[in-house]
C-alpha cells in the first residue's frame, strides 16, 4: 500500500569500500562524508522518515546521532557489484511486508554527493508532486564541452576515432552541438513506478538543473583532495553545515 503524499529519504551507505576504507565515514573537509547528506536532509525538514541503509555498525551509530532510522542491509546486498536499485527495491518490499505500506515518494541521497542542498531536495520533490504523470525527478548539470558525447573518442587497436563521427562532422564546435547533461546529485522517484519499471529513474523523469560544482562526486582519494579544495575556496555554499555539531 502506498501512503499518498508521504516522502521518505533513503541514504545507501555500506561499510565496504576499496578506494577508501570505510569511505562514508572518512574525513571530508571538517567532518565525515556521511554528515553532508544527513544534514541536508534534516535542513529540508520535509521527510516523514529518513532511513540509512547500511551493513556497518559504525555508520549506523553516526546516522542515529542525527536522528536517522537505520535499516540493516543484508550482506548479500552490500557487495561491490550490488546495484542500488536492488538495495532500494528490497527495502521497499520488506518495509511494505512488515508495516503494510510505504511512502509514495522516495528521495535517494547518496553520501558521495556531499554538495546536495535542502533547496535541491525541495525543487525535485515539488516538481515531481506537481506532475502526476511523472515517475521521477533528478538534478542535472550542463555537460562540459570537452566531455560532450560528440567529442568522445574510442580507441580500437591503439587507434583513436570519434564515437559519433557523423554527428561530430555536422556539429564540430560548441555552438552547433545540442546541449547534453550529466546527472547532478539527487534523485526523487515514486515508489510504485520504480518497482513497476524496475528502475530508480522511472519515466518520464523531470529535469531539475543545478549549477557546477554542486554535482561533485566524492569517490576516490583524488576526489577527496579536490573536494577539500572546493570547500576551502568557498566554491559551494552549504548553509546546513554552519551550525551543525561535529
Amino acid at each position: 500500500m502506498i501512503i499518498p503524499g508521504a516522502i521518505w529519504g533513503f541514504i545507501p551507505a555500506r561499510g565496504g569500500s576499496k578506494s577508501i576504507p570505510l569511505k562514508n565515514l572518512a574525513r571530508f573537509g571538517e567532518r565525515p562524508l556521511l554528515d553532508y547528506c544527513l544534514l541536508a536532509a534534516r535542513a529540508w525538514g520535509g521527510f516523514a522518515r529518513l532511513f540509512c541503509s547500511t551493513d556497518s555498525p559504525e555508520i549506523a551509530a553516526r546516522a542515529r546521532r542525527f536522528e536517522t532510522e537505520v535499516y540493516p542491509r543484508p550482506a548479500s546486498l552490500a557487495e561491490d557489484a550490488t546495484p542500488i536499485y536492488g538495495v532500494v527495491a528490497h527495502f521497499l518490499r520488506d518495509l511494505e511486508a512488515r508495516e503494510g505500506r510505504v511512502a509514495e515518494v522516495i528521495a535517494l541521497l547518496q553520501p558521495t554527493s556531499p554538495f546536495v542542498l535542502a533547496d535541491h531536495i525541495d525543487q525535485c520533490v515539488k516538481s515531481l508532486l506537481a506532475d502526476d504523470s511523472a515517475g521521477s525527478a533528478q538534478t542535472i548539470v550542463a555537460c562540459p564541452h570537452n566531455a560532450h558525447a560528440y567529442n568522445q573518442r574510442l580507441v580500437v587497436d591503439g587507434k583513436v576515432r570519434f564515437r559519433f563521427p557523423e554527428e561530430r562532422r555536422l556539429a564540430y564546435n560548441k555552438q552547433t552541438k545540442p546541449p547534453h547533461y550529466l546527472f547532478g546529485n539527487l534523485l526523487v522517484f515514486r515508489s510504485a513506478q520504480a518497482l513497476a519499471q524496475g528502475s530508480l529513474f522511472p519515466e518520464p523523469s523531470l529535469a531539475v538543473p543545478i549549477s557546477h560544482p554542486y554535482e561533485f562526486d566524492a569517490d576516490s582519494p583524488e576526489d577527496f583532495r579536490l573536494g577539500s579544495l572546493i570547500l576551502a575556496h568557498g566554491l559551494v555554499d552549504l548553509p546546513h553545515l554552519r551550525q551543525a555539531e561535529l
